[in-house]
């Protein structure tokens, strides 16, 4: 059995209208910085989201991102220099869960943004494609043995630029489940944006059929709602 917490899994329903990849033509760069309130208000609340989403009850480390590489690795420590907005939410329910987690790093120019894309894409340039895990017993985790598959892809939106993490996991047979998970670093000017979205799913070994669909909408909407 799993013991993460995190028990159905529902449709994410309050997002109306999904953000599609816009085109270049007739496009300008915006050069202007981003202020920390826009980017506070940009960020998904629970009821953003759909009424079964919540923030969770433990706070994470402020200074951390989360895991890029999936596996054992550790969770990159947050790029220097940057003022951190955080909306971390959770949808837990006796089938799965989901999770999202949102991270706006907002520097002072566009030189800190870069340097800090610069370092995060170089963890995601070097993440193992495949990956074995034994499975963990213990007084902080119970995890059935997997294997992970990780892989990246670019990512335009609108005036953001950067990339996605793709990580699905498939737990040992003997505990059927799945966990399909997609990290985000996309920048724009001063600001890097990391989001994480994950749907976790118990006795089920299929990958989700709106995965793809649900992590762009919400990367999506919170850019468009930067304006």
């Amino acid at each position: 059995m799993f013991r993460t917490g995190r028990v159905a899994v529902t449709a994410l329903c309050a997002l109306a209208v999904a953000a599609g990849c816009s085109s270049d033509d007739g496009e300008k760069p915006d050069t202007s910085n981003i202020s920390i309130t826009t980017m506070r208000g940009a960020l998904l609340q629970a009821a953003d989201v759909g009424p079964t989403w919540k923030a969770p009850e433990e706070s994470a480390d402020p200074n951390q991102l989360v895991s890029i590489c999936g596996g054992t690795t550790a969770a990159p420590e947050v790029p220097p220099g940057a003022q951190v907005v955080a909306s971390p939410l959770v949808d837990e329910g006796e089938k799965g869960a989901q999770t999202l987690e949102q991270i706006a790093l907002v520097y002072g120019d566009k030189s800190g943004a870069d340097a800090a894309m610069t370092g995060l894409k170089a963890i995601a340039d070097n993440c193992q494609g495949n990956l074995s895990v034994a499975a963990v017993n213990n007084d902080e985790r119970n995890e059935p043995a997997y294997t992970e598959t990780v892989q990246q892809q670019p990512l335009k939106q609108d005036n953001w630029t950067g990339f996605t993490v793709i990580r699905h996991k498939k737990y040992e047979a003997s505990h059927p489940g799945t966990a399909d998970t997609a990290v985000t670093v996309i920048q724009r000017t001063n600001v890097v944006l990391v989001d994480a979205y994950a749907i976790y799913q118990l006795s089920n070994a299929s990958t989700g059929s709106q995965f793809d669909a649900d992590w762009q909408k919400l990367v999506g909407t919170v850019v468009q709602r930067v304006g």
